[in-house]
């Protein structure tokens, strides 16, 4: 907290303080205007001799209690100050009528004095220097009073109230104290509280407004990355059956899937592409990727997966040191398909994904090359595997990311595994392609659960 917010804590408390001190000490005054009339029934009933003048003294403190009350906006007066006046007055009040009474007299009258003293305790809010003025001008003014008119030596005086009211004229003053340090600490804690809460809503409301503002530009960016994305007419033109399960962690993804079309050649280029991370870095990856996709399958020197692939992992590693990424960990993995489809023919080549094939229920696998496509230790100089793949009516297809293979679920939170990963191939393939995302969707629910998602999913089935 810093100083002003400090100097605003202080002064909202002290405000809180004061309110409370105001409300309790202007009840007190009220009670004194009224009460003190009132008790003069008890003088009637217990001084029967003096009660007319004793009524006399009551009516002039609760008047000029009452005009305190009165003038106290008008003139700016304290509550507490207010409050100290009938105190005062009561405390010479009563000293005035002690010394007018007998033994008998005095030992009832000590009650009403500490009721005096024991009700200002528990509602009067003030500092203590207030308490010492009036427990010393009490003494002095039943001193005064009391050689004057009482016929009671000190022995009696003492022993029928004097001591007595002494004490707990005493115990008010601590009693007042600690409740003003008691309210005083605890209108601090709320206050503070107050304040900190305050502080904690405004900085929720900045942090929900900039994660909308950063929602927003995110949401903004999947439209891009999905409009780079190739539409389903492609699709539908040049693969006979296909199906594309894709599945982002956040809302944009670092997995992305690639399709190119050679009219000269009459072949198609189909890739699964997995970019180091997920979420907005994998997203920057997956642009750079797209785009230097497109760059490379437009050079005519370049004529099978192979080659594609060693040309991008150049192309990649010059991208990542010109923005100063060195770490070995950049980059992505990569399935790649050439379709010749005058030939009927398919090429493959991987870095690290691999190639599932299903003929008649089995599964033929066509292992990736162990190296991504980014700076890879001393092996960025090898050249990537070029797979013919035999073909025959009715084979089916699947490159995929490693997102589905990785997730944690089933009964001992593992993750999926490749070798369970085969079986769900396997298992879709009997069914028709286009309904192949559904089963996929299906069985990652019930091996998932409740688990997050940790990666992003992407899964493309297709026939020649």
């Amino acid at each position: 907290m810093d100083k002003a917010e400090s100097s605003k804590s202080i002064v909202s408390w002290q405000s809180e303080l004061l309110k409370t001190a105001e409300k309790y000490n202007i009840i007190v005054s009220w009670v004194a205007v009224i009460f003190n009339i009132l008790f003069f029934i008890t003088d009637y009933i217990n001084v029967e001799e003096h009660w007319i003048v004793f009524l006399y003294v009551r009516l002039g403190v609760s008047g000029i209690t009452f005009a305190a009350l009165m003038l106290r906006k008008p003139l700016k007066i304290p509550s507490e100050k207010v409050v100290f006046i009938p105190f005062l007055l009561i405390s010479f009040q009563n000293a005035f009528m002690w010394s007018l009474m007998d033994a008998e007299h005095l030992q009832k009258h000590t009650l009403a004095y500490m009721a005096l003293f024991i009700g200002a305790g528990m509602l009067i809010l003030w500092k203590m220097n207030y308490s010492v003025i009036i427990v010393v001008a009490s003494i002095i003014v039943n001193v005064f009073f009391l050689s004057i008119n009482s016929q009671l030596p000190l022995e009696q005086i003492m022993v029928n109230g004097g001591l007595l009211t002494g004490s707990v004229a005493i115990f008010s003053i601590l009693l007042i104290q600690t409740r003003f340090n008691l309210t005083k600490r605890e209108i601090i804690s709320r206050t503070e509280l107050a304040a900190s809460n305050q502080l904690l809503k405004e900085q929720k409301e900045i942090i929900e407004e900039n994660n909308e503002h950063i929602t927003a530009s995110i949401q903004y960016a999947k439209r891009i990355q999905e409009a780079i994305l190739p539409n389903n007419e492609l699709f539908e033109k040049h693969l006979s059956e296909h199906f594309v399960f894709f599945k982002p962690k956040d809302i944009v993804s670092g997995d992305f899937y690639w399709f190119e079309r050679n009219e000269k050649t009459n072949t198609t280029l189909l890739a699964a592409v997995d970019c180091t991370g997920h979420g907005v870095p994998g997203a920057f990856m997956s642009m750079i990727g797209n785009t230097l996709l497109n760059e490379i399958a437009h050079k005519e020197t370049l004529s099978s997966p192979a080659e594609i692939l060693f040309e991008l992992r150049a192309a990649v590693i010059e991208a990542l040191q010109q923005s100063g990424q060195v770490d070995n960990k950049e980059g992505m993995d990569i399935s790649l398909c050439m379709i010749n489809h005058e030939k009927r023919t398919l090429q493959f080549a991987g870095a690290y994904n691999p190639l599932y094939q299903v003929r008649e229920g089995s599964l033929i696998e066509t292992k990736s090359d162990r190296m991504p496509i980014g700076n890879y230790h001393d092996r960025n100089e090898m050249p990537f595997t070029n797979h013919d793949i035999e073909t025959q009516e009715g084979d089916i297809f699947y490159i995929f990311t490693d997102g589905y293979i990785d997730q944690f679920g089933g009964p001992k939170g593992k993750k999926l595994s490749s070798k369970n990963f085969k079986k769900v191939i396997e298992d879709i393939s009997k069914h028709p392609l286009k309904n192949q995302p559904k089963y996929l969707e299906k069985g990652m629910k019930n091996w998932q659960k409740d688990l997050d998602q940790i990666d992003d999913m992407l899964i493309i089935g297709f026939k020649i």
